[in-house]
């Protein structure tokens, strides 16, 4: 696939790649893979896109029920952006996650299609009470470069952007991209595919934010802890995924555009 040559694009991943945090399951949801799919459109406006992601899946799922309707779509461009949800998990194995991205990365360029990926950001930064899975990031994001690095796969270094974790970016989970957010994901992805017309302005900060006191700061993660992190923790406990029942938003391949949705 040459620079910004590409009539089928295909998503694979889970709650990111599918959107949440951009738009939501009543008015639908947009996110970073069909803001990149609209890029992509400018440049080949008969470009045909499926994104075949579900929330709450694992890599090892996203392995087993995502690639083989990939494949059989026949992509000229994937995106694979998976991992957050298995360094939530109590058991987590950088190499054995970053295996399973092999596979697909493998598989994928073996048949022609160019992938593109990207590496997570400071998870710490993002949620403070996520600090201790800082090493598991790092861990995961040194396996993933190096699997892409094997395969010709292009890597969006999001990670080494400091703008990456800025909460302006972020939904108030605090684990997914806002709208903001999700643009600049797909910006860089433009960016590291050097699509005509993207830039590096994806990673310029934003002005600086005033300082919080540190009882507002605290205030925050109780706030937070209630809403998302407990929900989320009781989930686990019982067994649940948030993507129970769920299928893939758009697994067939279908030209756009999209209908937009908020900003």
């Amino acid at each position: 696939m040459r620079n910004g040559d590409c009539l089928r694009y295909v998503a694979l991943g889970d709650s990111q790649t599918e959107g949440m945090g951009d738009g939501d399951d009543l008015v639908g949801l947009r996110g970073f893979a069909d803001r990149l799919a609209e890029q992509l459109t400018a440049v080949n406006p008969g470009l045909l896109y499926a994104n075949l992601a579900v929330r709450g899946r694992v890599t090892s799922q996203v392995l087993a029920e995502q690639l083989g309707p990939a494949l059989a779509l026949r992509p000229d461009l994937a995106t694979v952006v998976t991992g957050v949800n298995d360094l939530l998990r109590p058991r987590f194995d950088a190499a054995e996650v970053a295996g399973q991205l092999e596979e697909m990365f493998a598989a994928l360029t073996a048949a022609g299609t160019r992938v593109v990926t990207a590496t997570f950001p400071d998870v710490g930064r993002i949620a403070p009470l996520a600090r201790p899975l800082r090493s598991r990031v790092v861990d995961l994001n040194t396996h993933i470069r190096a699997a892409a690095a094997r395969h010709g796969v292009t890597v969006a270094e999001t990670a080494r952007e400091a703008v990456a974790t800025d909460p302006r970016l972020w939904s108030p989970d605090r684990l997914h991209a806002g709208p903001l957010g999700h643009q600049r994901i797909a910006e860089a992805l433009a960016h590291a595919l050097r699509l005509p017309g993207s830039s590096d302005a994806w990673a310029r900060p934003l002005p600086p934010l005033p300082a919080a006191s540190g009882l507002r700061a605290a205030g925050a993660e109780v706030r937070w802890a209630a809403a998302f992190l407990g929900p989320w923790l009781g989930r686990r406990l019982r067994g649940r995924s948030s993507g129970d029942g769920r299928t893939a938003k758009r697994p067939q391949l279908l030209p756009l555009p999209l209908p937009p949705v908020g900003p």
